[in-house]
């Protein structure tokens, strides 16, 4: 357990490439003893996330864990614009790709979760976005995580919309479409 004074003073580490071995088994080893991931994440490592995936966030300076005494207790990417895929939804502000940030592969250490810190973590990607000088923050999650969906919704994010697009994960399926405007 780690007590709320901790988490208020966690902050953000860029992952370095020579870290790469060791995020990739923190993905699997989440995966892997996420209670109901098949539920609500779905996540199969190969085929979301994949090491390339992971590798790229890494290489562009997009990847960001978040420790407390040397323990990992989640990772995120935050991308510094949004890809075409993100066009066609009502967003609450039309911006250009380059003034939205995306949050992509939130994962919480197993051992560590329903103690607060995605949604430390969330926060701590909000601040980001705004010293990157970002007018929104966004991101999609699927229309059957729930957990996800409470937590984004928590935080202030707004559902815009909904895509019905292909994953290799879970094939065609719903994701939400959700914003903070900043």
């Amino acid at each position: 357990m780690i007590s709320q004074s901790q988490i208020a003073s966690l902050k953000p580490t860029q992952v370095l490439p020579e870290q790469f071995e060791q995020l990739t088994q923190f993905y699997r080893d989440a995966i892997d003893h996420t209670p109901e991931m098949e539920r609500f994440g779905r996540w199969i490592y190969g085929l979301h996330p994949t090491d390339g995936m992971i590798l790229d966030y890494i290489r562009s300076a997009s990847m960001f864990t978040v420790e407390d005494k040397g323990e990992l207790l989640c990772a995120f990417a935050l991308t510094p614009s949004q890809g075409s895929d993100y066009h066609d939804t009502c967003w609450g502000r039309a911006l250009a790709d380059d003034e939205v940030t995306v949050v992509h592969l939130l994962c919480v250490n197993p051992r560590f979760q329903h103690q607060g810190i995605g949604h430390q973590a969330m926060e701590l990607a909000v601040d980001l976005a705004r010293k990157m000088g970002k007018k929104a923050i966004r991101l999609d999650a699927l229309a059957c995580n729930t957990p996800a969906q409470r937590l984004y919704e928590s935080l202030g994010f707004q559902r815009r919309g909904t895509a019905h697009w292909f994953a290799d994960n879970v094939g065609w399926t719903d994701f939400y479409l959700y914003e903070l405007l900043l």
